[in-house]
């Protein structure tokens, strides 16, 4: 790979480099966003942060929330496949931001970042509820990617206090046994508030992503939803889409459903 741009900021080295039309951005050697224009989906983990927006109907997931930011996949994706009327995207580091709007192509009337705490914006906000929020806040340790906030019941607390009552919240974890570990498996009062959950894979990647809803939903509808939408049905061979589900949803007493 060729590196395109680099820069050496308090002892963080951040590059972006290219192959072919694709961009990739690094920091400290930490793999955390992929972009092309000509073929957005990654293969990588931030397809799966994008695809739950497909357990509802086009057209619901109007307002989505996107914690870490990164260098702007999601984002990308987002508004490729799914088209809302608004994104936020919340970022502590202000040149993930940059390299985000200068060579990933996060931009647009739709599209609002913020340089902030995801934290402390969460806690301080009080705007209108999302539909989706994505949590994919992760740091960097010893040259691996670490998450930067627990998924504990306090943490649950906070997003769902921004989540619309048919809303879903989307959690990237570094492992399967990473996201047993949240508080929705071990937590009767955080279990209680959502009617299903799902665990995504890739074939590709380690990590696993968490889908929280907060109404009925199905992996049949999901599938679905996709195989309808342009770009996105993984039955064709054209479509980099590629993804495996499980049903975790646990019943009112802590049990599977």
């Amino acid at each position: 790979m060729a590196i395109l741009w680099e820069r050496q900021l308090d002892g963080v080295k951040y590059q972006v480099r290219t192959a072919g039309r694709t961009r990739r951005l690094y920091t400290n050697g930490v793999f955390h966003s992929q972009f092309s224009p000509v073929s957005p989906l990654t293969g990588h983990v931030w397809d799966l942060l994008m695809v739950p927006a497909f357990f509802q109907a086009a057209g619901l997931m109007r307002r989505v929330l996107v914690l870490g930011v990164g260098g702007g996949a999601v984002i990308g994706l987002l508004q490729r496949f799914v088209v809302p009327r608004s994104v936020v995207g919340i970022e502590l580091n202000p040149v993930h931001l940059f390299v985000a709007s200068r060579f990933f192509a996060v931009a647009g009337p739709s599209v609002r970042l913020f340089q902030a705490d995801a934290r402390s914006w969460v806690t301080e906000y009080k705007g209108p509820p999302f539909d989706m929020i994505v949590d994919d806040l992760f740091g960097e340790r010893d040259g691996e990617p670490v998450r930067a906030v627990r998924m504990d019941a306090a943490w649950f607390a906070q997003l769902l206090r921004n989540l619309g009552a048919e809303g879903t919240i989307v959690a990237n974890f570094r492992s399967v046994r990473e996201l047993k570990s949240c508080a929705y498996f071990s937590n009767s009062r955080v279990t209680r508030r959502f009617s299903a959950a799902f665990q995504l894979t890739s074939p590709v990647d380690e990590n696993a992503v968490g889908v929280f809803l907060r109404r009925e939903s199905s992996a049949r509808k999901l599938r679905a939803n996709l195989r309808a939408t342009p770009g996105l049905d993984p039955t064709l061979k054209t479509c980099r889409l590629r993804y495996r589900i499980r049903d975790v949803t646990l019943g009112p007493r802590g049990g599977r459903r």
